[in-house]
């Protein structure tokens, strides 16, 4: 259990926790039309991945342990608004294929 620990670097573990706790704020106190948590959890993480990259580059930003902590909340928020484009899962149920009339083959 002690070697998994030493694998996971500390910095994942803070970027996920501030991915998740993030996308629910998002989704709960900005209002959009068409809301579903899952491309605001998606435009979140790519908003922090952005300002990992601008940590990456070397430009200012205030981290928190190993996590660029600004850059990526502006870029998350600034993504927010792309979330309504990304494609959805239809949840309309699949209509059963007709039966079949009686001496007739099955297609």
């Amino acid at each position: 259990m002690d070697q998994l620990l030493k694998l996971v670097p500390p910095g994942l573990v803070v970027a996920v926790l501030g991915v998740l706790i993030l996308s629910q704020l998002f989704y709960a106190f900005l209002r959009y039309r068409r809301r579903a948590y899952l491309p605001i959890l998606v435009m979140t993480a790519a908003g922090f991945g952005l300002g990992q990259l601008w940590d990456y580059l070397g430009l200012p930003s205030i981290r928190m342990g190993q996590v660029a902590v600004v850059p990526a909340v502006v870029f998350a928020l600034l993504l927010q608004p792309l979330a309504r484009f990304l494609p959805r899962p239809q949840r309309r149920p699949k209509e059963p294929a007709a039966p079949a009339a009686p001496g007739q083959p099955r297609t």
